[in-house]
């Protein structure tokens, strides 16, 4: 339980510090190339310390012995893992675009609303399809 409470506070000093260093550097021209340096060293310095003191010997079932996965069935979950990941950066890219632009096209004309909501919830269906690909390949 200590040691729980230790990671937490380290993830939330991950996430404080960077942000505190990034509004005393506002000054500078790489304030927030630094922020975002030091929250990547932070936020996987505690993924790698949270792997050390948590995740340490054998995983067994309660009561009975686990069963070893087969090699295919990794290669299984990496793939649905993967198909909805890499979808979502999708999504997030096509919405990022689609959605300055239709806000672009309603400052000119509010008349467009309706079709500028429709390119945007395309953008977003890309991370619905990601999702239905993993569903099927875990099925």
């Amino acid at each position: 339980m200590v040691m729980k409470v230790i990671i937490v506070a380290i993830l939330l000093c991950s996430m404080i510090i960077p942000f505190g260093g990034f509004l005393l550097s506002k000054k500078k021209k790489g304030g927030l190339k630094a922020a975002l340096a030091s929250n990547i060293f932070f936020f996987f310095g505690t993924v790698v310390v949270a792997d050390i003191l948590l995740f340490k010997g054998d995983v067994h079932a309660a009561g009975e012995v686990a069963q070893t996965a087969t090699s295919g069935e990794g290669w299984r979950y990496m793939a649905a893992a993967l198909s909805t990941g890499l979808s979502c950066i999708g999504a997030g890219i096509a919405v990022a675009s689609a959605a300055s632009a239709a806000l672009g096209a309603l400052s000119e004309d509010s008349g467009i609303m309706g079709k500028a909501l429709i390119f945007v919830a395309l953008a977003e269906s890309i991370a619905l399809y990601g999702l239905l690909i993993s569903f099927s390949i875990l099925g």
